[in-house]
């Protein structure tokens, strides 16, 4: 890696009363600027601004803010970040997923009025009432496919829906890195495809994932599972042949 850039994953958790959930935002910091991929929920704000301070990066470094996609657990913290900016940071998305971080539509798994009321009654109260003020961030720049962005030495906008209409994934030229957002996980340190359950489109995620065979892949961030390391093409290849 050249001199003064460095990839920073954050771990952040959240506990229920039968799982432990773990996010993965990641920090892309070079000399002049830091860029913030993904948010985690909107009460995990504070733990990502003392991730700056954990690595001694100023938090007025923070210029971009990058989503993978529009579910809650990625955008949620967003709102707090900016606030504490001076109101430069710019933050970039898919057109696709535009309307529903911006809030004129509303996302697509956090839709209350799309659950059943038997759901809702076993769904803790916290977790409503986040359902009920979902997070609302302006979008300064919509990204396309295949588009390249002048950050850390050159970052690949992949388009890879299913996971939403505009997931992306994000490929850094100069380390060889795959950002998969929630188009693949980590399981036990095993790199997988996209949780089903929480995929509306399995079939276009599935097909998704041969886009990232064009690419020297030599690891992979996922944004539940962190770092993977190994033969990221072996696996991405027998993940599209199990789902044939």
């Amino acid at each position: 890696m050249e001199a003064g850039k460095r990839i920073e994953i954050i771990e952040l958790t959240v506990k229920s009363s039968e799982n432990t959930f773990t996010f993965n935002p990641v920090l892309l910091i070079d000399e002049e600027s830091v860029l913030l991929i993904d948010a985690g929920m909107p009460f995990q704000s504070e733990e990502i601004l003392q991730a700056f301070e954990k690595e001694g990066i100023p938090f007025s470094k923070l210029k971009t803010i990058i989503f993978t996609h529009q579910d809650l657990d990625h955008i949620g913290g967003a709102p707090s970040i900016l606030n504490k900016g001076d109101g430069s940071i710019q933050v970039f998305a898919h057109a696709l997923d535009k309307p529903y971080i911006e809030g004129d539509k509303t996302l697509i798994k956090a839709d209350l009025s799309k659950i059943s009321d038997e759901k809702k009654r076993s769904m803790p109260k916290q977790m409503i009432s986040l359902y009920e003020n979902l997070p609302k961030v302006k979008i300064d720049k919509t990204v396309e496919d295949r588009e390249t962005l002048d950050f850390f030495g050159g970052i690949e906008v992949i388009h890879t829906p299913g996971h939403t209409p505009g997931h992306i994934s994000l490929y850094l030229e100069k380390t060889k890195t795959l950002i998969a957002g929630d188009a693949m996980v980590i399981l036990d340190g095993v790199l997988r495809g996209p949780i089903e359950q929480n995929t509306p489109n399995m079939k276009e995620a599935i097909g998704s994932l041969e886009k990232m065979l064009d690419y020297d892949i030599e690891q992979v961030i996922c944004y539940h599972g962190g770092l993977f390391r190994g033969s990221p093409h072996e696996t991405i290849k027998k993940l599209l042949e199990q789902n044939k």
